[in-house]
């Protein structure tokens, strides 16, 4: 792996039916999965607290299972940001981030990601940029082309909010590295989300950009997202094969 900059790589979620017998042994327990999981990778997304509120007993068992070292990014619930579009933000996050605090020093970024067909709204985003807390690590994952601006670019860097770098197709981003860290996300390369393998050829030449933002920033999380049959592990592998052999920065 590169030598300058820490570089996290990891999948959105563990627990995938379909990865048994892919990943996960046929005769291992659900329950030791992430036991599994975590000889392996260093880092996993967390995104069902994207669709429901997680019970504080789950965040709690989170953290006592976690490695030495081992980091989870938590996806914020989408009432924040698709229902209430960051209104009242200031009232609503404590319902996000009091939970994710659980994890203690296991927890990594957390992650807004916000809808696509929502139109830049640089003063929406200051007033949200406003509140959050600075004790914590914040990414936002755009949907809508729209936001890609420079504004919106200086105002996350002025808030030290890191911006993150996804290729959905029709919505894909351009490589930014704002704030502290990069933040990257692999969602397909196909046209339909979520599947198919990237492979080492695809993934090159992201070896060698990932390795260029954590060499600027000290530190990158990439996850994969492509969870169906297995090929964001396939392909997590892979990048960490080819970073390995990019030559570390000058």
């Amino acid at each position: 792996m590169a030598k300058n900059g820490r570089i996290r790589i990891g999948t959105s979620g563990w627990v995938y039916k379909h990865w048994r017998d892919v990943f996960y042994p046929p005769d291992l327990p659900p329950s030791h999965w992430f036991a599994f999981y975590s000889r392996e990778f260093d880092t996993v997304e967390i995104n069902n607290t994207f669709y429901r509120r997680v019970a504080d007993t789950v965040f709690r068992d989170w953290k006592a299972q976690a490695p030495p070292g081992f980091r989870y990014a938590v996806k914020a619930h989408r009432v924040l940001t698709h229902r209430k579009k960051l209104i009242d933000a200031a009232d609503f996050l404590p319902r996000i981030l009091d939970p994710a605090r659980l994890l203690g020093r296991h927890l990594g970024p957390v992650l807004y990601q916000f809808p696509p067909r929502w139109h830049c709204n640089p003063a929406r985003l200051r007033s949200f940029l406003q509140v959050l807390p600075r004790d914590l690590r914040h990414v936002v994952e755009f949907r809508d082309p729209t936001w890609y601006t420079d504004e919106v670019r200086d105002l996350l860097d002025e808030y030290g909010v890191a911006f993150c770098v996804h290729d959905l197709r029709g919505q894909g981003s351009p490589v930014w590295a704002t704030g502290p860290f990069a933040y990257i996300r692999f969602h397909g390369p196909t046209s339909t989300a979520y599947r198919g393998r990237y492979g080492r050829a695809r993934l090159r030449p992201w070896a060698e950009r990932i390795a260029e933002l954590a060499a600027d920033k000290g530190e990158a999380f990439v996850y994969f997202n492509n969870d169906v049959e297995g090929a964001a592990l396939a392909d997590a592998r892979d990048l960490r094969d080819l970073l390995a052999a990019v030559p570390a920065a000058a």
